[in-house]
């Protein structure tokens, strides 16, 4: 007479759970991945249309006065609606999905951006009417045949 035990339904839980181990390890390995690389991606989608991007760091007084003079209207503005702003540290410009033509060494640096590239720069902040003026002469290359007026 055979004896039998509870050991082979053991063994065979054991390679269940081995195996579903195993699957779920795979699984969330991959999930893992996925996310990785949307996240990675995510700057580089942000970045195809057209923005206005302004690199800025902590506790710059131009910054804060670009703030003061133009940031509180600007998105009131035509320019705003043809390049809406995005602010990006400067530390984190590798981050921005923006191919720079070169790198952004100064804040603010207000860069013009059609496609996720450069096509103008506008280093520092003096006044208003310089920042308007050289903005409307950017805005000017991605809307040739309409003008772009401030209200």
């Amino acid at each position: 007479m055979e004896e039998t035990t509870g050991f082979p339904a053991l063994v065979d839980t054991c390679e269940f759970v081995y195996m579903y181990g195993m699957i779920a390890g795979k699984l969330a390995r991959t999930f893992v991945r996925i996310a990785f690389a949307a996240c990675m991606l995510l700057p580089f989608a942000a970045a195809q249309a057209s923005e206005l991007v302004m690199f800025e760091q902590a506790g710059c007084i131009y910054c804060q006065r670009w703030d003061r003079s133009v940031g509180t209207l600007y998105d009131k503005t035509d320019e705003a609606r043809l390049l809406p702003l995005r602010r990006v540290d400067i530390r984190d410009q590798k981050m921005s999905g923006v191919v720079l033509a070169s790198p952004v060494r100064f804040t603010p640096t207000f860069v013009v951006v059609d496609n996720g590239r450069e096509i103008g720069r506008i280093t520092g902040y003096s006044n208003d009417d310089a920042f308007w003026g050289l903005l409307d002469t950017f805005a000017a290359k991605l809307a040739p045949s309409s003008q772009v007026n401030r209200t």
